[in-house]
């Protein structure tokens, strides 16, 4: 298992947390300096907020870590690409890196749907990888829609 699959394998437990807790299961870690700095998973149905997806969760406690809006030499590992809200986000945070688990053809940000990263930024360059343990990622989505489709069938 190298580096990437590692992380990755973090922000799947968040995603687990998530389906745990009947949210869409998106997991999110921040790491830094080979550490991880924030981690984080959907709470859209906990908070009642349509932004409180896991990329922006993770943000917000990785900004508070290191004491800034910027987070330079990060890299982020999310079980799902970006939607365009989470990708605005990540840009202005500065995150150095990206990394995701599965497409979102619904509203992914990395060309799934849009891409919104395609025009680079005149300061500040994002490395992005996707499909990192897509399968995993995939398939406790598909579970977790798989049941949601049982719950509203009765």
């Amino acid at each position: 298992m190298n580096k990437d699959e590692y992380f990755m394998m973090m922000a799947i437990k968040e995603a687990e947390i998530a389906y745990e807790k009947n949210e869409v299961p998106v997991g999110c870690i921040i790491v830094f300096e080979g550490n991880i700095i924030a981690k984080a998973h959907n709470q859209v149905e906990l908070l009642k907020d349509a932004t409180a997806h896991a990329e922006m969760l993770a943000l917000t406690v990785a900004s508070s870590y290191m004491n800034n809006f910027r987070l330079l030499n990060t890299t982020m590992y999310t079980t799902l690409e970006p939607c365009i809200m989470c990708a605005g986000a990540i840009i202005n945070s500065r995150v150095s890196r990206l990394v995701y688990g599965a497409k979102d053809i619904r509203v992914g940000s990395h060309g799934s749907f849009i891409n919104v990263f395609e025009k680079k930024h005149p300061i500040h360059n994002l490395e992005i990888t996707g499909g990192i343990l897509e399968e995993n990622s995939s398939n406790i989505l598909k579970k977790f829609f798989e049941k949601q489709r049982k719950k509203t069938k009765i």
